[in-house]
């Protein structure tokens, strides 16, 4: 990997966390990446929650907290940061909820063959590093762990060929110098790409610079 992934994690301290549903959930997606989450993030992630589900990259667990009555089955939270993995679990506070501490890039710890029901990646590749090539690793991991009906699905923010507003350019500058974002070459078309090498299925559409994806039959 050109870069490590440690950086876009590590932005998630205590005190930013505090701050996250009000300037990425509020302030920025509203805009700066012209995707609302109330009218169009959370309904997405509802949508597809299956039973059994797992959430990789849990942010504050605002999605989870929102729409975990989807969920008949335990929960399960993956994400390289302690904190929000601690702050998404107590937001939660059900006592079914697992947590994995665990860097998407590489393999997941050993899961039961078709586990979930569902898997989401809410603003996770755009944290990660390298070219959408390299990040598509995330759901060679991911899909065996599906079950034969399930779902992956996702948002993520694309790079400079969607031509941000001025406020989105200086926080993509901003973010992609600090390593929070690795997005700057991140396109609609590469990813499509990725998704159609692991599964049969697949639907990418836009809300502004967002990329919503989702995809079934995992191949390959």
């Amino acid at each position: 990997m050109p870069h490590s992934t440690e950086k876009g994690a590590a932005v998630y301290s205590p005190l930013m966390l505090k701050l996250y549903d009000a300037w990425v959930l509020g302030l920025s997606n509203r805009f700066a990446w012209r995707c609302p989450t109330p009218t169009v993030l959370l309904p997405f992630f509802r949508q597809h929650m299956g039973p059994r589900h797992l959430d990789v990259g849990v942010g504050t667990g605002y999605y989870l907290r929102h729409a975990a009555s989807s969920a008949q089955g335990p929960l399960t939270l993956l994400d390289l940061n302690a904190n929000s993995l601690h702050a998404a679990s107590h937001r939660l506070g059900r006592a079914d909820t697992r947590l994995i501490q665990h860097d998407v890039m590489t393999p997941l710890p050993p899961q039961p063959e078709g586990a979930f029901d569902s898997i989401s990646l809410f603003y996770l590749l755009h944290c990660l590093p390298g070219t959408l090539m390299d990040k598509g690793v995330v759901f060679q991991h991911l899909k065996t762990h599906l079950a034969p009906d399930g779902v992956i699905y996702g948002a993520t923010i694309l790079g400079d060929s969607t031509n941000h507003n001025a406020l989105g350019r200086k926080l993509m500058a901003l973010y992609n110098r600090k390593g929070i974002f690795g997005n700057r070459n991140d396109t609609q078309q590469a990813l499509e790409q990725q998704l159609c090498l692991h599964f049969r299925e697949v639907q990418v559409v836009l809300c502004g610079k967002v990329a919503l994806f989702q995809a079934r039959g995992a191949q390959g």
